[in-house]
């Protein structure tokens, strides 16, 4: 493998490090998929044939260095091979929500001018051809792949073509052309560390999304920077796959951190049966979203309610135990007294053990929590039963992580970690944290004033993030910038902490906190349906849809011990006075979430005008 000094200055290209498996490791397995119940092993000399064939195949269509490719599909094998066949020309590839509606779809293959798209099913194929026969259209999209046939027969020929189409025509081009794959061999071998070879699309939280524009450097330095500050250098890396891979993080950790580390990535068979696929595979690394870690907890505690009236006495007296050695843990690092790793050793045999084994998590060395802010509640009970999750802080335009709380260091409450290696860092009078590194982007396609506003010509990046600075040298992330609140009063308020505090009950599935300009503090709660409602039949309540489920007083009282539990745990300015429960899920097909699941702040006003009348009266 390449020098540690290669890696840590990102000194090399994807395409270069799959080339490198494929001829130390080809016989290992790299990829399993679920096929008809049974996982499929795939070697990297498979993965590495696979991406050439692509490769082949995009030359024999005439795409050459600097062009783009879209990609709208979930998360298969298929996606790497298109991927990194893709790079191995130049090409650049753009990523898709697959639940992105076939608008956004749209604005995102025009604006990249993409000309060709890799889809995954019918449903992405369908919005493709939406987006191409609507308005504008994609006039510069001449060619359609889909991975899964299935529900296409009666489309016009070639509309798609499969993907085993595009793989047969890199065949025929071999056969037709001895020197191809030579040429295909110099065209990697051309490819510098600095080529650009993924745009990744921002979740538009205050606007449009802008495309930021990632190099080799960027991605692989980030990733070999976080494999080297969690100890993960030498480790086997096994992963499951159910992210988007659209998104930087999943993009990172499956991909790129795949091919820095060397190991196995499993594909879940969807999002749906990614607890049952973990615990068949027992991963070694498993990177989950907050959501993913707080419907893990919830299923555990809904678990142990309805086991014996004595597992739950065990239960409950280890999590109590549990928590006073998580404290210890978080004081040091790691436990230090023999009393505590002996009393921890106990209850790992009577109880801890037994948990991780049912998530499927008793194998990792390595938990990773990103894509949002979390509740450190949710972190703290999974530190209790001993499977420490670590938290970082980065964007997609620092190349993913910068920050990373580190192995056998004290942990501060809502900290970061600290910077990883080669990253530069300050903080601004205001709060926001700037950070410059071989991971920061080189800017947003086709949008010099929004790059201009964000990078320096010196190379430091504006993050947008407000944070505080705890230990000397870790930053815990206070909220973003423009989410800050300023109440009449003057009052400066990050919502993101009560957001999380309500968020930390398991009948709050969303929680935003309102008040910019206004006298006081309202919320407007989205509540989760299956809890609600697994607590109104226990109590007896009838209901029928989730809204029926929120206009019961009983629940609204419910939520308001909620709120009054979170009010006393802040200062009297930070509580909230009023709420509303929303009547309907927040969604991303009515604009509510972005893609990520975030909510657009910036659509609060217009989407929740009759719920902001409800708290604050007609302004």
């Amino acid at each position: 493998m390449l020098e540690h000094a290669q890696l840590i200055e990102g000194a090399t290209t994807l395409p270069a490090l799959l080339r490198l498996h494929a001829r130390e490791r080809g016989d290992q397995v790299a990829l399993r998929e679920k096929d008809r119940g049974i996982w499929r092993a795939r070697t990297w000399a498979d993965y590495h044939r696979q991406a050439r064939r692509f490769a082949l195949g995009l030359m024999r269509l005439g795409l050459a260095r600097g062009d783009r490719i879209v990609i709208a599909a979930e998360g298969v094998p298929e996606w790497f091979y298109a991927d990194l066949g893709a790079q191995m020309l130049g090409v650049q590839v753009v990523g898709i929500y697959p639940t992105n509606p076939w608008p956004e779809l749209q604005y995102i293959a025009r604006h990249c001018k993409a000309r060709l798209a890799i889809t995954g099913d019918q449903e992405q194929t369908d919005k493709v051809l939406d987006a191409q026969a609507q308005g504008d259209g994609l006039p510069e999209l001449q060619h359609l792949f889909c991975v899964d046939m299935k529900g296409l027969s009666r489309y016009a020929p070639g509309r798609p073509g499969s993907f085993d189409d595009l793989l047969a025509l890199g065949d025929a081009l071999v056969a037709e052309d001895p020197q191809a794959e030579q040429r295909l061999d110099r065209a990697i071998d051309d490819l510098t560390p600095d080529d650009i070879n993924i745009l990744v699309y921002t979740s538009g939280t205050t606007g449009p999304p802008k495309g930021a524009m990632l190099t080799h450097r960027n991605i692989v330095f980030s990733a070999y920077a976080y494999a080297s500050a969690r100890q993960m250098i030498g480790r086997h890396y096994e992963s499951v796959c159910y992210l988007p891979l659209c998104h930087l993080a999943e993009r990172t950790y499956s991909t790129v951190l795949h091919l820095v580390t060397g190991g196995c990535v499993n594909f879940a068979e969807s999002v749906d049966t990614v607890a049952a696929n973990v615990r068949e595979i027992a991963p070694t690394y498993f990177l989950g979203v907050p959501r993913i870690w707080e419907k893990l907890q919830q299923g555990l505690e809904f678990r142990m309610k309805d086991s014996w009236k004595f597992q739950r006495w065990v239960y409950r007296q280890g999590m109590k135990r549990g928590r006073r050695l998580s404290d210890h843990r978080a004081q040091a690092g790691r436990l230090t007294s023999l009393g505590d790793r002996l009393e921890f050793a106990f209850w790992y045999v009577v109880l801890f053990r037994n948990l991780q084994r049912h998530l499927g998590l008793n194998r990792t060395h390595t938990r990773m929590c990103g894509g949002a802010s979390v509740s450190p509640e949710t972190l703290k009970y999974f530190d209790i039963i001993g499977l420490t999750v670590a938290q970082g802080f980065g964007l997609t335009e620092s190349g993913g992580l910068a920050f990373v709380q580190v192995p056998d260091r004290p942990l501060i409450s809502g900290s970061s970690g600290p910077a990883m290696e080669g990253v530069q860092w300050r903080v601004a009078e205001d709060g926001e944290i700037f950070i410059r590194s071989n991971g920061v982007f080189r800017g947003y396609l086709y949008d010099d004033k929004g790059t201009a506003a964000v990078l320096s010509d010196d190379g430091w990046l504006a993050s947008g993030d407000i944070v505080e600075v705890r230990g000397g040298d870790e930053v815990a992330v206070v909220d973003r910038k423009k989410a800050i609140i300023i109440t009449s009063g003057g009052k400066n308020i990050a919502p993101s902490e009560i957001e999380n505090a309500l968020k930390d009950s398991p009948f709050v599935r969303e929680a935003i906190v309102v008040g910019d300009g206004r006298h006081f503090l309202g919320g407007l709660i989205q509540i989760d349906f299956e809890t609600v409602g697994r607590w109104a039949t226990e109590q007896g309540l009838q209901y029928t849809t989730f809204k029926s489920l929120t206009l019961m007083q009983e629940v609204v009282a419910l939520i308001q011990g909620v709120v009054d539990e979170v009010n006393a745990r802040f200062a009297r300015v930070e509580n909230i006075r009023k709420f509303v429960l929303l009547e309907k899920e927040l969604d991303h097909d009515d604009g509510e979430l972005t893609a990520t699941q975030k909510v657009r702040r910036g659509l609060i006003d217009k989407k929740f005008a009759r719920e902001l009348q409800l708290i604050y009266g007609k302004s």
